[in-house]
């Protein structure tokens, strides 16, 4: 029996469990930790279950009648829309349903009432469509809705709350104030709809929207649920009149940690943050004190996430904390506290007197306050000085900074750029190879009669003409310790850059396909360890960021997916006939015999190799060597631990069993260096756990 047919049945299997939440409960494997996450629900008696999938059924004929239809729907003065383009409003309602049905997940006998009143506003909403109707665009108040995923094509919720006063100008922009929910194991798709049309959270500022993303779940807004972000803003754009300048982030608990990081990693989108407890680093949160028992890499990819890594991004986003006085979780602030003092940064934080995990009416009044005043001046969106932190490039922009190289990646770089005079930019800069300086169309103050002079690093450059629509572009490239302006930053060489550098979870924040062997793969031991991962991988992707992972044979990938995904390619060059086309161009290489790591060689008969590459066949877009996202059932328990657990490369002992931990054996694992050489930081693996210490429950 070949790799792929093996892998076929094994993922037949997996799908009919989907269809069928009675016989997943029977085929769960015993769990690899203390309990399963989410939990497995309770049962569904036959009536109810029979009506569901009746409901269902009605919901999914409607939706395809809603589909065809071709009247022009009013969603907005003086706009008009298709059916189609309002679906993912109704296939919100289908998903939760089927989701909670199909993967077992009602955690309590009212959630299947939920689950009829949610099919019964999702026909509701179908038959309007229908019909030529949207009611829910024009309403205030509680409104539930959804957007369609570049990452997995799911249909993915958000909750709106939508000021009464829309209603009499809805042209008008105004403020929005994002919110991040806080940690819920039972938190199905249900639930967060159910929540999203009874409350109206913990802060409702007058005369403004309030957006609360899902997030995907329960992961702490990370990867793909940092992506939910965006993708939900973008739709509620669409939908809204928001003010850019005017956008707030704000969260509690794990709600707190996503405002950390989006407050420090995306500084210069906020009009100001506002994050509550919750986490804002790794090592500290989770109490781990001997770092000899997390490998080198593990240590190095927590900048990926760290706030108090960058602090000094809070020089661009004005920001209030909150804690109660004896909440356990004041930690977060108290370490951005000393991290932001260590730049000259002196945090504002409201402490709640005597509260523990909560806000107290003083604190919330106080909070209230400041970011009221803060939210009516607005966001500058062209500061005359910007000071910016990144280890990666997936983060590289700050206001009108980009950085486009970096030195050494997993190192600190930094940028302090500032407008000197009308006609003088001046930038001190550290670990950056390649700069953007952007100012869009009507923003740039400088001269536009003089080119710019650019001091950059103590050296006297002249930049690009400012245009006669007040934009200015100009591009520096970096040799050894000299600068020099450039006419693009963009070359067709192959180096690590912004959505291109890696490490492997990288590829699951944009569209992947997981493509899956249809060959005999170099041998048994090896081939069954691919198929065992990649049904893990296509469940827990479903379980922690709720969506169902596109499949492809290896014959049946097209053109059309090497340009527009990730590919993920389960299998090895025997097996995978697309990574059969591009073995001799990666700086792994891997036959019958050896898998060869620049000048270390591993048995091909027990190791298999994991990687993160520019794909060949369309260096514009990864590909994935045997892995789906690297955090697994351990750290599902503490979203502190929702970190990177593998670097760029990896090999993997498969005779060492998979575990809650780790996908096997870390034979080797490493960084490629900034030309995705694998001459990169490489070491073998360190003695002791891959995991160190636990700390609060996030």
């Amino acid at each position: 029996m070949t790799s792929g047919t093996t892998l076929r049945i094994a993922l037949s299997i997996l799908f009919a469990m989907a269809t069928c939440g009675r016989a997943a409960r029977a085929a769960d494997a015993p769990p690899l930790i203390g309990r399963r996450i989410p939990p497995t629900g309770v049962p569904v008696p036959d009536a109810d279950w029979t009506a569901l999938e009746a409901g269902l059924a009605e919901l999914a004929t409607e939706i395809d009648a809603a589909k065809q239809g071709t009247a022009m729907i009013e969603v907005a003065p003086g706009q008009r829309v298709k059916a189609a383009a309002l679906l993912a409003d109704v296939e919100i309602y289908r998903n939760a349903v089927r989701y909670a049905l199909a993967y077992d997940e009602f955690f309590k006998a009212d959630e299947i009432g939920k689950a009829r009143t949610l099919l019964n506003e999702g026909l509701e909403r179908a038959k309007s469509l229908h019909a030529g109707k949207a009611p829910w665009t024009s309403a205030t108040g509680l409104v539930v809705r959804g957007y369609v995923s570049k990452i997995d094509g799911s249909v993915q919720p958000y909750g709106m709350v939508v000021p009464e006063s829309w209603a009499k100008d809805p042209a008008r922009k105004r403020r929005l104030d994002i919110w991040y929910h806080g940690r819920g194991e039972t938190l199905s798709e249900v639930n967060f709809l159910m929540d999203r049309e009874k409350s109206r959270g913990e802060f409702t500022p007058r005369d403004a929207f309030v957006l609360h993303p899902y997030g995907r779940y329960c992961n702490g807004n990370r990867f793909a649920g940092e992506v939910d972000t965006f993708e939900a803003l973008e739709s509620v754009k669409k939908n809204y009149a928001i003010d850019d300048d005017r956008i707030l982030v704000r969260g509690f608990s794990m709600g707190g940690a996503a405002c950390w990081m989006f407050a420090t990693h995306h500084a210069g989108l906020w009009a100001a943050a506002a994050p509550g407890a919750g986490f804002s680093e790794t090592a500290g949160f989770l109490h781990i004190t001997d770092l000899s028992k997390v490998p080198w890499y593990q240590q190095k990819l927590w900048h990926l996430y760290d706030s108090t890594d960058v602090a000094i991004n809070l020089f661009n986003c004005p920001t209030v904390a909150y804690s109660g006085e004896l909440d356990g979780q004041k930690q977060a602030a108290d370490m951005m506290v000393k991290a932001c003092g260590n730049v000259g940064i002196d945090l504002a934080h409201v402490i709640g007197a005597g509260a523990h995990h909560n806000y107290t009416p003083e604190g919330k009044e106080e909070l209230n306050r400041r970011l009221d005043a803060i939210a009516e001046r607005g966001r500058n969106p062209l500061p005359t000085r910007v000071k910016f932190a990144t280890y990666s490039l997936r983060y590289n922009t700050m206001d009108w900074v980009t950085i486009d190289a970096l030195e050494h990646h997993w190192e600190k770089a930094t940028v302090d750029a500032e407008i000197v005079n009308l006609n003088a930019v001046q930038l001190a800069t550290r670990n950056a190879a390649e700069l953007t300086l952007a100012m869009p169309a009507g923003s740039c103050p400088l001269d536009m009669t003089r080119k710019p002079k650019v001091k950059l690093d103590g050296q006297e450059l002249m930049g690009a003409p400012v245009l006669s629509d007040r934009s200015w572009v100009a591009h520096f490239h970096k040799t050894g310790s000299k600068w020099e302006t450039v006419e693009s930053t963009e070359d067709a060489g192959l180096r690590k850059r912004h959505g291109l550098q890696g490490p492997i979870d990288d590829a699951f924040m944009d569209s992947f396909i997981m493509v899956t062997p249809t060959g005999k793969p170099l041998n048994e031991q090896t081939g069954a360890w691919v198929n065992g991962e990649a049904a893990h991988a296509i469940e827990h992707w479903r379980r922690q960021f709720r969506g169902e992972a596109r499949l492809k044979d290896d014959t049946a990938v097209s053109d059309a997916d090497i340009a527009s995904s990730n590919l993920v390619l389960w299998g090895d060059p025997s097996s995978n006939k697309v990574l059969a086309k591009i073995a001799d161009k990666l700086p792994i290489k891997w036959d019958g015999q050896a898998v060869i790591v620049g000048e270390k060689s591993y048995p091909a008969a027990k190791h298999v190799a994991v990687l993160i590459y520019p794909n060949p066949l369309n260096p514009k877009r990864y590909v994935v060597l045997n892995s789906g996202f690297t955090f697994r059932e351990y750290d599902y328990e503490n979203n502190a631990r929702q970190t990177p657990k593998l670097p760029d490369w990896a090999v993997v002992n498969v005779e060492v069993p998979a575990s809650a931990t780790s996908p096997g054996g870390i034979a080797g694992a490493g960084l490629f260096g900034e030309k995705w050489e694998a001459e990169g930081r490489s070491q073998e693996p360190e003695a002791g756990s891959q995991n160190g210490g636990a700390g609060g429950k996030q």
